[in-house]
């Protein structure tokens, strides 16, 4: 999976890319579905906006956006935005309960067919 990195009116050092590229690639570790992440950096003024795009199978896409004046804080606070929106989704995909299914609760061993009485108790007509 590569990590797409686009700028707007400016350019990014080596080093800040490469940066980037590491720290995105680390948001595979909480969800193995992704197929692509994007970042964009666009520098208005002496103001920098991140923006992070992942691209999930069987999902619409996730975004992540902040602005402030450095590169490297901004592009922090997105990416642990980002890394919140896949944790909360992935642990709604998890079933956390550990009860029966409702399928299952209308099978129960404990119920009697209606023709069949227990021994104990005998029609009052004998």
């Amino acid at each position: 999976m590569q990590v797409a990195i686009t700028c707007r009116h400016g350019e990014i050092p080596q080093e800040t890319r490469e940066h980037i590229t590491q720290k995105a690639e680390k948001l595979l570790n909480y969800f193995e579905r992704v197929t692509a992440i994007s970042v964009t950096v666009d520098f208005e003024g002496d103001r920098v906006t991140t923006e992070i795009i992942v691209d999930a199978e069987h999902k619409h896409d996730f975004v992540a956006r902040d602005t402030s004046d450095e590169l490297k804080p901004t592009f922090d606070r997105a990416l642990r935005k980002m890394e919140q929106q896949i944790r909360k989704y992935k642990e709604k995909l998890q079933d956390h309960r550990r009860d029966k299914p409702l399928a299952k609760l209308g099978e129960s061993t404990d119920e009697q067919p209606a023709d069949e009485q227990p021994a104990d108790e005998q029609p009052a007509n004998e």
